[in-house]
Parts: C-alpha cells; structure tokens; sequence
C-alpha cells in the first residue's frame, strides 16, 4: 500500500514577549486557505543549523526583535500522519526591537503586539487557529478560561 510521506527540515515557532509579557505576533497570507493568518514567528531549520539558531534568525528577519534570554518549550509533531519531522517552540523573553524586517520572496508579514485579552479575541474571530501558534502559545498563556481538567471532568459528565 502506497502512503504519501511530506519530508521537510525541522521547524521551529517563539513566543516572544515584550517587557509587558505581550507577545510579538505576525499576520502573513498563506497560499494553502488563501487568506491571512495570526501567528507566532516562526520557519524552518536551514542546514547547519540548531533550533535555537534557527529561532534566533527568524524572529530577527520576521520581526526586527531580539532577545538574550532564550528558553526550549518543547516540540511537537506537526503532523505525524504524513510528516515525519518536529516543530520546536522557544520563548524569547523581553524582546527588543532593533532592526527592520528582513523578509524573503514572497513573504509579507505585519507586526502585531497582542496582550491575553487580544489573543484570545483572534482566536474567537478566527483570525488566530494555527495549530502549531496555538500550541506554542499555550505553553505560555492561559489561552482558554477553563483548566483542561475542567474540561474533561465536564464532558465526561455529559
């Protein structure tokens, strides 16, 4: 039996947050629902490179902030049906803007600063639902009102 398998590089997704714990966000048009997203910086892993590494130049090209104070979240498995590799989420602490966007062909990318209250509202609007920004943030942010347990013990009572 045939199964189709996409190989790409790692990729990586920050959660970076400003002296006011805001997270530096980026709204970019993505071919595959023809629309714009929110989303937290992100992009691949290039060769030679550490995650980290990688985390530092994208949120640098993608948004013009920095950071000196880095911290590993994790990874995931952005889809182990068909992909075979990991997104690994960072925290990029008291990021500061120094330098403008650096941005690749075909990117067009818009800085948002966004609090609890604002991200919560995009996901609502539904300008906030990709899955790997909603991950990344979620190990950072309290993005919904009830605890998971709470959610379970709910629908378990159903």
């Amino acid at each position: 039996m045939k199964r189709l398998v996409l190989e790409s590089v790692d990729w990586i997704n920050i959660v970076a947050l400003t002296s006011n714990y805001e997270s530096v966000m980026v709204r970019q048009y993505r071919f595959g629902i023809g629309a714009c997203t929110l989303e937290t910086p992100g992009g691949m892993v290039d060769e030679g490179e550490t995650p980290l590494e990688a985390a530092k130049r994208e949120l640098l090209e993608e948004t013009g902030y920095e950071s000196d104070d880095w911290a590993y979240l994790g990874a995931v498995e952005p889809n182990p049906a068909f992909h075979p590799h990991l997104c690994h989420h960072f925290l990029a602490r008291n990021v500061k803007r120094v330098a403008d966007l650096d941005l690749g062909p075909g990117e067009a990318i818009e800085i948002e600063i966004c609090d609890l209250d604002r991200l919560r509202a995009a996901m609502q609007d539904g300008s906030l639902r990709h899955a790997l920004a909603l991950s990344a943030l979620s190990r950072v942010y309290p993005l919904w009102h009830l605890p998971h347990t709470q959610i379970f013990d709910t629908v378990t009572r159903l």
